[in-house]
């Protein structure tokens, strides 16, 4: 409100937020149409994404000029529908949560990193987490659960999260400590993890925990579609490589799905962790109606 009473009328205002619902900002302006979603990823100079997200009340004028305001820069657009955490948010944080799910588990840490640069990502789901700050992820957390209420779903890393930022504070790579410690230009796991997360004696295989940690981004993306949050297949596969780094191998998190997987795959390997690790592994029922006619989800853009 103080940044709108200081500028033109024709100025279009932007966040750069990565969870805030757009259309609840927007209330604060006046000319809501001129408000919009510019989420930018860090680092900002190497990162070639730019999220658009549409809020309720924005007007299609000021989506053609945040469009060509991302053209300028030279960067990559994606336009999604406003929602918490937008698509890339939404997704990415799966797979540093399934990470901290299965250090809950007894998986060791080294076999969780591991598996998740085998996979194609970038880092390791817990080495990710220090880099975006447990701090940070907690603090989300507590505002989704402060506005959902009931209708907030518990994840198994919500738990992690809690001991490491508020028993033993250890938030992340910006402070030197979290899962890892930082020291001297160096960084190695914290060698407290066996201690606060016990190792079970039996451990998973290096291709389950790899399975987990795909599948749990790749179902979160396929609900995004499939509520609208994103509408443009080719949109979610360039927003998971250009975005978050999900595995270039595969061609996108959607890529993977229909194509490395193919449905019948997916569907039985995701059914079956829903069996073994709950609902958050469940497909929507687009994926299997896609299934059973024969769909394709590029036919759809």
């Amino acid at each position: 409100a103080q940044a709108e009473a200081v500028v033109g009328k024709d100025t279009l205002l932007a966040s750069n937020t990565s969870t805030l619902p757009i259309s609840g900002l927007a209330t604060a302006c006046l000319r809501e149409q001129q408000f919009i979603g510019l989420h930018f990823f860090s680092p900002v100079d190497k990162m070639p994404l730019v999220e658009i997200i549409v809020g309720e009340k924005t007007s299609e004028q000021s989506l053609a000029w945040a469009l060509d305001f991302v053209q300028q820069l030279g960067k990559t657009a994606i336009v999604v529908n406003d929602s918490r955490g937008f698509y890339t948010s939404r997704v990415f944080k799966t797979y540093v949560l399934e990470g901290m799910a299965l250090l809950n588990e007894g998986v060791a840490p080294a076999l969780i990193e591991n598996a998740g640069k085998m996979a194609g990502m970038p880092l390791g789901p817990l080495a990710l987490s220090d880099e975006v700050s447990l701090q940070l992820m907690d603090r989300i957390a507590r505002q989704t659960q402060a506005d959902l209420g009931d209708a907030y779903t518990p994840h198994p890393a919500d738990a992690v999260v809690d001991y490491m930022v508020h028993h033993v504070d250890r938030i992340g790579k910006k402070v030197g400590r979290g899962f890892y410690d930082y020291l001297d230009g160096t960084k190695q796991l914290w060698s407290g993890l066996d201690d606060a997360f016990p190792v079970a004696a039996e451990q998973p295989g290096v291709d389950t925990v790899m399975q987990r940690l795909l599948y749990a981004q790749a179902v979160e993306a396929l609900h995004c579609l499939s509520e609208g949050v994103i509408s443009d297949p080719h949109q979610v596969d360039i927003g998971s490589i250009f975005g978050w780094g999900f595995a270039p191998y595969t061609g996108g998190v959607l890529s993977f799905v229909e194509t490395i997987e193919g449905f019948e795959r997916f569907i039985a390997n995701a059914d079956a962790l829903v069996e073994r690790c709950g609902d958050r592994f469940r497909i929507p029922h687009q994926l299997r109606e896609l299934a059973q006619t024969g769909g394709s989800y590029y036919s759809m853009a």
